[in-house]
């Protein structure tokens, strides 16, 4: 079993090189990125999702009872943010920063990316941890692949309340992303909290260990803005162009409606997918 190599996440502020963000991320798989969004935008975009997110009942939907207690019994999660939030839409997800990282993640190895899904989880008193897992474990064949396989998801995950170790704040394992045998999810005694405070971003790789963790709390609801991205050659969790209007992305960035499903993809070593009779589905749909 391996073991923890640093005992802290490390934090780099907003306004931090590009290149140094990635050199923590590369070293520990995962890396804080103080003040991604700024208070009037966290509290903007709560304002937005509050009204859906309080008629939400907590509690999985999902038929299999492994994926019901891994989505959280007391665990709210909201999706299909593009619809619901204007600041998501045209803020969040289209954050220069965001496409910088992504961009030198996925460009050069994958080509274009996409978004994989966007959801808030708000974890509320006494929830249990999450079981520990790595996001690429959504596409198998990648798991056999360890350390040397390619960066198939990223993860945003942006604190919308205060993260602390009692109320549920995400627990990670650096280093974890380069263990030889990704069946190996290490263990909860390995794991360090990922403490925020709203606007604080953890930017993480799919290869890393972690877990959200044990609300203690019995008043304290610790709420996230989760995104992730994968490359163009895999599909998502959210099926977006089914979900959002098309008047709703016809509004919105190009890049965003390439991340929405809007327009077409063109991985490295394709001449597209995603098309309508070998042509971009952007001109198809008018955009």
């Amino acid at each position: 079993m391996s073991t923890t190599e640093i005992a802290k996440l490390r934090s780099v502020p907003r306004s931090a090189p590009v290149e140094e963000i990635l050199s923590v991320f590369r070293e520990d798989g995962g890396v804080i990125i103080k003040g991604l969004l700024n208070p009037e935008q966290v509290d903007r975009f709560n304002g937005e999702i509050e009204s859906d997110l309080q008629a939400l009942a907590p509690g999985s939907r999902h038929e299999d009872e492994l994926v019901a207690e891994f989505h959280g019994r007391n665990t709210k999660r909201l999706t299909n943010l593009v619809t619901r939030s204007d600041t998501f839409a045209r803020e969040v997800v289209d954050h220069d920063l965001v496409h910088a990282l992504a961009d030198a993640v996925f460009l050069e190895e994958s080509g274009t990316y996409w978004l994989t899904t966007a959801q808030v989880i708000e974890i509320g008193p006494g929830n249990t941890a999450q079981m520990l897992h790595r996001d690429l474990e959504n596409w198998f064949p990648f798991v056999g692949m360890g350390p040397s396989g390619p960066e198939v998801i990223i993860n945003f995950l942006i604190a919308l309340t205060d993260f602390t170790d009692s109320n549920g704040a995400t627990r990670v394992i650096p280093g974890s992303h380069r263990w030889p045998d990704f069946e190996d999810r290490g263990t909860p005694e390995q794991t360090v909290p990922a403490e925020m405070e709203p606007g604080d971003a953890l930017f993480f790789s799919g290869k890393t260990a972690h877990g959200g963790g044990a609300n203690r709390t019995t008043d304290e609801y610790r709420r996230a803005l989760s995104f992730a991205l994968n490359p163009g050659y895999l599909v998502g969790e959210e099926a977006h162009p089914f979900l959002i209007d098309r008047e709703r992305a016809a509004s919105l960035s190009p890049r965003v409606q390439s991340l929405i499903g809007f327009r077409s993809q063109y991985p490295t070593g394709s001449p597209g997918l995603w098309q309508v009779d070998y042509s971009e589905l952007a001109d198809y749909l008018g955009l």
